[in-house]
């Protein structure tokens, strides 16, 4: 029975993620936003959407270490797993800006979280707001930025959608993510309890994939439709709203108490140094490409970070 609700909720996940995510784009494009500025906030925080609602339903349920664990394993998962296997797809010639503000932003992001759960295994509400601020920030300073890059013209037919169709999109994405982040954190807490695993490890590993599926399905679908910035812009971005907006939302609300040692002594290393080498993967040996070669790299890599996990 465990299964089958992880399984449905993960069904309903990335059915509402991909509703969202269409509906996302379609407003988006409505409002006359550049592309760079979609991949990197309203794809990336469309594709979030599941881990904000899974992780904040595991907080106000007592599963902090679920919630946690989501978090880090899903930004470890983007990275890893659905970077290199949209590189094993194609490559992806990096934007000259990348090392100038996604990357560094990503890593400061990570920094903070590191350093909240240094202090006191908690993350308060006032700590809260200050992730959220920092991505408050971070938003507006892309919003000016962009704000003379046009909106390519040659637009895909199946993104330019009515508008009752935008917010039909809207809603169902919505009650998808909530019902799916329902059956999920049901089913993966009552299977820890059946298999005497902690909520850790079913954070990092099968609710962590889960939620990322919605960033897999969008990198890929960029990198077929050749919108390859959309693609990495989207992991990037998606890395960043997971820490500022997701850990930042769920801690305004109730705070996030670290119970296992292993999330802070372990998995967090994990996201950190997975994040770091995206730079020198980028910058070496051939500067802003990343091909097949990068992609089986961060595939080991995940590969070895699970085999550590189990």
């Amino acid at each position: 029975m465990n299964y089958l609700l992880i399984i449905g909720g993960l069904i309903l996940l990335i059915l509402g993620g991909n509703w969202l995510l269409k509906s996302a784009v379609a407003l988006s494009l409505k409002l006359n936003i550049s592309k760079a500025v979609i991949g990197l906030t309203v794809v990336s925080f469309a594709t979030s959407a599941p881990e904000l609602i899974v992780s904040l339903n595991a907080a106000l349920n007592g599963s902090s270490d679920l919630a946690l664990g989501n978090i880090i394993g899903s930004n470890i998962a983007n990275l890893g797993l659905v970077l290199g296997i949209t590189l094993l797809l194609g490559s992806i010639q990096v934007a000259k800006n990348f090392y100038k503000i996604d990357w560094p932003v990503m890593m400061i992001a990570s920094g903070l979280l590191f350093l909240f759960l240094a202090n006191d295994k908690v993350i308060e509400q006032n700590e809260g707001i200050l992730l959220v601020s920092f991505l408050i920030i971070f938003i507006l300073y892309l919003l000016k930025k962009q704000k003379n890059i046009v909106v390519d013209e040659i637009v895909e037919k199946e993104i330019q959608i009515p508008n009752y169709k935008t917010a039909l999109l809207l809603i169902l994405g919505g009650f998808g993510l909530w019902a799916g982040s329902e059956l999920l954190i049901n089913g993966a807490t009552a299977l820890a309890v059946d298999f005497g695993v902690t909520e850790r490890v079913i954070g990092v590993t099968i609710v962590s994939i889960g939620t990322s599926i919605p960033e897999l399905a969008a990198s890929i679908i960029a990198v077929v439709k050749k919108e390859k910035a959309i693609s990495l812009g989207n992991l990037i971005g998606s890395n960043i709203f997971n820490i500022l907006a997701v850990i930042g939302i769920t801690s305004l609300i109730t705070p996030i108490s670290l119970s296992d040692e292993r999330l802070f002594t372990n998995d967090i290393y994990w996201m950190i140094g997975i994040s770091f080498i995206i730079l020198p993967l980028v910058l070496l040996p051939k500067k802003y490409l990343l091909t097949w070669k990068e992609g089986c790299i961060l595939l080991l890599t995940y590969t070895a970070f699970i085999y550590m996990i189990i």
